[in-house]
C-alpha cells in the first residue's frame, strides 16, 4: 500500500531530488548512484517515499524517466503488469543511451535493469495468471534481453556485459521450460572470436558454467558436464553456501555417474542428505537401498531434472554386489574366488527382499561384461560367471558407464 498523505511540496522535493540525482549519476558517470535510482525491487526507502510522492504529484518528465516513474508508481500499488509494461519502455530508453556512450563506464546500471526486466517479469507472468490471463511477461523478456545481448556482443569494452545477460536468459529459459534455446546464446559466447572467456567476471562465468553444465546433464553428456560445474564450484565463492548446494545438486549425481563417490559429512553440510542413501547403497551394492531412496525423494529429483541419471546408477550397484560376493570368497576359498556362481547372487538379491531368477541375473552380468564393469565370461552349462583373475572390476576412471 503507498505511504501516508504527502504535500505538494514535499512530493515536488522528493521528485526533484531524484531528478537531480539522476542527471547527476550520468553526469559525472556515477554507476553505483545510478544502479540504485533503478533499482526498483530493491524496495529502498527512498524509491518507495518516491513513488508516493510521484502518486501524489503527476507531471511529464523527459525520455528515459516518465516511464520509469510510472514503473514506481504502479509497482507502489501492486500493478505489477503495469509497472513490467512501464520499466521496459524506461529500459528502451536506456539502452539507447548506453548504445551511445563510447565508454562501459554504466555497465553495472545496465544489469541491473536487465535484472529488473527479469524479476518484473515473473512477478507479472504470477499476476497475470491469478486473474485467469495468460502469461507471457517472462517471454517477452527473454526476446528483449536477446536485442540487449545484440547491442553488447560487439567489439570493444562492453563485450564483456554479454555473459551476464546470458546468465539472465539461462535463468528465463529454465523457468520457461525452453531450454533449447539456450543454445544460439551459448554458439554466440563459445564460438564468437569477439569473447576471450577469461575477461569475462568471475561471477558471471561461475554462473554460466552452471547453467551449461546442467544442461550437459540433460543431455547425458557427464565428462562435459563434471567439467563444467566443477569448475563452478572451484570458483564460486566459498561464502555462497547457497550456491555452493545448487551446484552440488548437480554436481554430485554426475560424480556418481562416474563412479566417485562423495563423503556425507559433505552431504550434511550443504543439507544434500536426499543423496545419502543413494550413496551407501552404491558403498553396499544394496540395489533395494538405491531404489527405495529414488522412490523417497522421487519428487525432488525430477524436478532437479536428475531421477534418471541417478536411475542409471543400478549398473554400478549390481557391480559393487558381485564385488562383494567375490571378496567374501575370496577370504573363505581363494583358489576359486573368480568363480561366482548364478545362484549365489541371486541369493544375495533375495536377502535384499529383490527377487529375481537366475535367467534375469545372468543377463545383468552379461551387461556389466558388455559395459566393462566386470571383466570375464559365462560358464553357461555350470551358470558361473568367471571374472578375470587381474583386475575384475575395473574403475570406471571418471567415465561414465554407456547407456
Amino acid at each position: 500500500m503507498a505511504g501516508s498523505y504527502i504535500s505538494m511540496g514535499e512530493a515536488h522535493h522528493r521528485i526533484t531530488d531524484y531528478l537531480n540525482r539522476f542527471s547527476d549519476a550520468v553526469s559525472y558517470q556515477d554507476v553505483s548512484s545510478l544502479k540504485t535510482l533503478l533499482s526498483l525491487s530493491s524496495n529502498s526507502p527512498h524509491l518507495l517515499s518516491l513513488a508516493d510522492a510521484l502518486n501524489a504529484h503527476n507531471n511529464n518528465y523527459p525520455d528515459i524517466v516518465t516511464p520509469l516513474f510510472r514503473s514506481f508508481q504502479n509497482y507502489r500499488i501492486a500493478h505489477l503488469v503495469d509497472s513490467y509494461v512501464a520499466y521496459e519502455k524506461a529500459a528502451n530508453s536506456f539502452i539507447q543511451e548506453f548504445r551511445n556512450w563510447e565508454s562501459a563506464w554504466a555497465l553495472e546500471a545496465l544489469f541491473v535493469v536487465v535484472y529488473e526486466i527479469r524479476v518484473l517479469a515473473e512477478r507479472a507472468d504470477r499476476e497475470l495468471a491469478s486473474n485467469g490471463k495468460t502469461p507471457d511477461k517472462l517471454k517477452a523478456a527473454g526476446s528483449y534481453l536477446m536485442k540487449v545481448f545484440g547491442v553488447l556482443a560487439g567489439k570493444g569494452p562492453k563485450r564483456v556485459g554479454a555473459l551476464y545477460v546470458t546468465c539472465q536468459l539461462f535463468k528465463i529459459y529454465f523457468k520457461l521450460g525452453t531450454v533449447h534455446l539456450c543454445r544460439s546464446v551459448i554458439r554466440s559466447i563459445e564460438t564468437a572470436r569477439i569473447f576471450d572467456f577469461e575477461e569475462f567476471p568471475v561471477r558471471d562465468k561461475v554462473t554460466y558454467m552452471y547453467y551449461t553444465g546442467r544442461l550437459e546433464v540433460f543431455n547425458e553428456n557427464f565428462p562435459a558436464a563434471d567439467q563444467k560445474l566443477s569448475y563452478a564450484l572451484m570458483h564460486c565463492n566459498p561464502r555462497r553456501e547457497a550456491n555452493i548446494r545448487m551446484i552440488l545438486k548437480y554436481l554430485i549425481p554426475v560424480k556418481l555417474s562416474i563412479g566417485i563417490l562423495p563423503e556425507n559429512s559433505l552431504l550434511v553440510k550443504y543439507n544434500l542428505v536426499e543423496y545419502s542413501d543413494v550413496v551407501l547403497a552404491m558403498r553396499r551394492g544394496d540395489l533395494r537401498l538405491l531404489r527405495n531412496a529414488l522412490q523417497k525423494h522421487e519428487d525432488r529429483f525430477l524436478r532437479s531434472g536428475v531421477y534418471l541419471v541417478l536411475e542409471k546408477l543400478e549398473l554400478q550397484v549390481y557391480q559393487r554386489l558381485v564385488k562383494k560376493i567375490y571378496i567374501i570368497q575370496k577370504q573363505k576359498d581363494p583358489a576359486k574366488a573368480h568363480q561366482v556362481k548364478l545362484e549365489v547372487i541371486v541369493k544375495a538379491l533375495k536377502w535384499l527382499e529383490m527377487d529375481m531368477d537366475v535367467d534375469e541375473v545372468e543377463c545383468i552380468m552379461a551387461i556389466l561384461i558388455y559395459k566393462n564393469l566386470m571383466k570375464g565370461y559365462f560358464a553357461h552349462k555350470s551358470k558361473v560367471v568367471v571374472l578375470s583373475k587381474q583386475d575384475p572390476f575395473p574403475k570406471l576412471n571418471g567415465k561414465p558407464v554407456n547407456s
